[in-house]
């Protein structure tokens, strides 16, 4: 559902100003510690962050696509940790849920997922299955009233805060494939359930990955989502939306980094001028500037046709591949301009270079998204 116009302005305002004044003096603390401080979660929960694309019948803010995009757009102006903090509730987490799950489902788990009472998480990379999504090797064996669930997942985000989690297992052991794959959701209380330690990471520290382990895990067969063998469509239909709000994050990200550009290009002297006014210097500028436009047209246009209730495989995935790739070349010329500035800790150009990479890895790499153009272009005839 779009907001009406006053409405969603006023909720931007309220993000930009939060993001200003309280989360951006926070970004080196979050970073160090690799802990985001619990008053922020609940501040988040305040604000209905966690609901954000969550029906409103079951507690949520119930936004369009386009809506989440720009207060994506805002939250991409400080550390995506913070994002992350109520990314997987209101993303991938929750979005097979609000999509294929029976009236019975969505009524016990929703109304918790958008208060932030419950944190759910994507559960669909293995050891052996990132890129190559279809053939996961978890199983879920139908056992009566029951399936079995048995198996690794790998780098999944909020593990260790989640209590819920959409899995992606093999339900059918003689299909290879996707046909064979069917999706569930799974409570962190169950027996045989278990949480690795976050793994160390390049970057985006305070937001964390886990293994979780499935051991013998018995899932009421009412928890299963959509119809037996749907696991992968309904997993493809969620990392659609995803991409396209992990462009709007990377277009947020950008215009803060050409932002701290603009700024400090300002104020730092050489050869007795400001080093804005050296032509080599603009040029940086004006090529990030270009760039972080072009994707942020590139992400509305992905998101209003999905409002329109069209296929946006392709637009999702073009968004995305962009956006994520954009993002890298306006943080490496930050730090190019910021100099020896940019290559230490204190600026924090360094930390946005490192956080930013994984956008070319996780929902997909970039070589992934070529792949899903092409085809899609392919099949479309140009």
């Amino acid at each position: 559902m779009a907001l009406d116009r006053e409405t969603r302005d006023q909720l931007i305002q309220t993000l930009r100003r939060y993001v200003t004044e309280r989360l951006r003096p926070l970004e080196a603390q979050v970073a160090e510690q690799d802990l985001a401080p619990p008053e922020v979660v609940e501040e988040m929960k305040a604000l209905g962050l966690f609901g954000l694309s969550i029906p409103e019948e079951y507690g949520g803010f119930d936004l369009s696509v386009e809506d989440e995009a720009l207060v994506s757009f805002e939250m991409g102006r400080t550390s995506p940790a913070f994002r992350s903090i109520y990314g997987t509730n209101v993303g991938i987490g929750s979005q097979g849920l609000v999509m294929f799950g029976t009236p019975a489902q969505k009524a016990r788990y929703l109304p918790g997922i958008a208060s932030g009472e419950r944190i759910i998480s994507f559960a669909l990379t293995e050891p052996e299955a990132g890129s190559d999504s279809a053939n996961v090797q978890t199983r879920a064996i139908r056992d009566g009233d029951h399936y079995v669930l048995n198996g690794t997942k790998r780098y999944i985000t909020n593990a260790d805060r989640a209590n819920l989690f959409t899995v992606m297992a093999r339900s059918d052991p003689e299909k290879k494939g996707a046909s064979g794959v069917s999706a569930f959701i799974v409570s962190r209380d169950l027996p045989g359930v278990s949480v690795g330690p976050p793994e160390r990471k390049m970057g985006q520290q305070g937001a964390h990955i886990c293994d979780v382990v499935f051991d013998d895990v018995r899932v009421p067969v009412e928890d299963r989502l959509g119809q037996e063998g749907e696991g992968f469509k309904i997993a493809m239909q969620v990392l659609d939306r995803g991409r396209i709000t992990i462009a709007a994050i990377c277009v947020g990200v950008a215009e803060r980094l050409v932002a701290d550009c603009v700024a400090y290009a300002s104020e730092r002297k050489q050869f007795g001028q400001a080093i804005a006014n050296f032509q080599l210097v603009q040029a940086m500028i004006a090529d990030s500037k270009t760039e972080s436009l072009a994707a942020r047209a590139l992400t509305l246009e992905a998101a209003r046709r999905c409002d329109a209730g069209e296929d946006v495989t392709l637009e999702a995935a073009a968004a995305k591949l962009f956006a994520s790739e954009m993002v890298g070349r306006v943080a490496d010329r930050a730090v190019q301009i910021f100099g020896g500035a940019g290559y230490v800790a204190d600026y924090g150009i360094e930390r946005f270079y490192r956080d930013v990479r994984i956008f070319r890895i996780y929902e997909g790499t970039s070589q992934i998204q070529q792949v899903v153009i092409a085809r899609e272009t392919l099949k479309r005839g140009g």
